[in-house]
């Protein structure tokens, strides 16, 4: 007992500070305020959140390996047809029913897609609340916390879902669509807080060292790289847990409206997030090769022909990698060994001036690129 009502006297202040937020005008003269406040905010919601994940015990479902060229999360309400659609891209039997969670455990199956393997995971539902532990949702967000992309499956008749499913992730630490702001904190033994800016930052001295404060952080360089950086990224930076991961929404259950319905949805969601979402049917199996095409082009797939020291490219069966990979990267996934014994790799392809250039571990590779790497034994 005593412990549900320290989660309810948590809620009750989560509310409390989230109102003082909205009804605090915003100006010069408010936001160190503001930002305390923002820090404390998080700092609560990231306890409870970090106790509710800590708190599976890995239970049967929720273990899942990761395998493939990537792993990709169907995150949506219980009953939006998950099930359906991993069915329909994998071939993977996910028990499918007309009534709210279905799915206990969670469910992988295993696409192949232009030459890419790509694990695909059927979660339960999440709900309102998830974030904070509500239905199933710690041990969903501890699966959702490892994926290399998310698809927001919403369906037409409950398309508000989206919103909600948007905030739990944000609550839960999960970053959609947008890269890692490139800020240090580093912690010293005196000294105060000392701000340094590389880029048109927007935070200033004061808001840093009132955000910082609410984490008894007080002696502290802060380094911050790039430009647009305000004070939800240096929040994001203090708590330290923060999964930052691509996401797109595909909207379910099309076959079932009219044509002007459809596109009413499609403005209401190009409103809210400035993007179309991709309209299926899992069921009549409506789109499902545009998703399929989303699916490779978000996780940033590259194909690498590899060539044998004097022998033929391999031009039917290419390596998979991730765009920004490294002959390192190849390497590493060639052989263990390959790195300690690299000598040096010719490529011929997009990614150099002059075919059968050498190159170092270092060189990016790019789309299409044959490449030999040459070791010392």
């Amino acid at each position: 007992m005593p412990i549900c009502i320290g989660k309810m006297e948590l809620e009750e202040e989560i509310r409390s500070i989230e109102d003082e937020i909205r009804n605090t005008k915003y100006n010069k003269a408010t936001s160190q305020h503001i930002g305390r406040l923002k820090a404390k905010l998080a700092k609560i919601k990231d306890d409870m959140v970090m106790r509710a994940i800590k708190s599976v015990g890995g239970g049967e479902g929720y273990a899942v390996k990761k395998s493939g060229d990537g792993t990709i999360v169907l995150v949506g309400f219980p009953s939006v047809g998950k099930s359906t659609l991993l069915n329909k891209l994998t071939g993977t039997e996910s028990e499918t029913a007309d009534y709210a969670f279905t799915t206990l455990t969670v469910v992988p199956g295993l696409m192949e897609y232009k030459g890419a393997k790509i694990q695909i995971l059927d979660i339960p539902g999440l709900i309102a609340g998830a974030a904070m532990g509500k239905g199933r949702g710690k041990e969903v967000i501890a699966v959702v916390r490892t994926a290399d992309l998310i698809v927001i499956l919403g369906d037409v008749f409950n398309a508000v879902h989206v919103d909600v499913l948007m905030r739990e992730l944000y609550n839960s630490g999960i970053r959609i669509n947008k890269p890692k702001p490139d800020i240090t904190i580093k912690k010293t033994a005196s000294g105060g807080i000392r701000l340094n800016t590389v880029g048109a930052s927007q935070v200033r001295i004061d808001d840093v060292r009132a955000i910082l404060s609410e984490n008894k952080i007080m002696n502290a360089d802060v380094l911050v790289r790039g430009k647009n950086v305000d004070q939800d990224d240096i929040i994001d930076a203090m708590m330290g847990n923060r999964m930052y991961i691509p996401a797109f929404i595909a909207i379910n259950k099309v076959d079932l409206i009219k044509d002007e319905e459809r596109k009413v949805v499609e403005e209401n969601m190009r409103e809210k997030y400035g993007v179309d979402p991709i309209m299926i049917s899992a069921h009549a199996g409506y789109n499902i090769d545009k998703l399929q095409d989303a699916i490779y082009e978000h996780l940033g797939f590259i194909r690498i022909y590899m060539k044998p020291y004097g022998e033929d490219a391999d031009m039917e069966e290419p390596m998979i990698v991730r765009k920004g990979s490294t002959i390192e990267d190849i390497c590493r996934k060639l052989h263990r060994d390959f790195v300690d014994q690299f000598r040096y790799a010719k490529i011929w392809g997009p990614s150099v001036k002059h075919d059968e250039t050498k190159v170092g571990l270092k060189h990016k590779v790019a789309d299409t690129d044959i490449v030999t790497i040459v070791t010392k034994l």
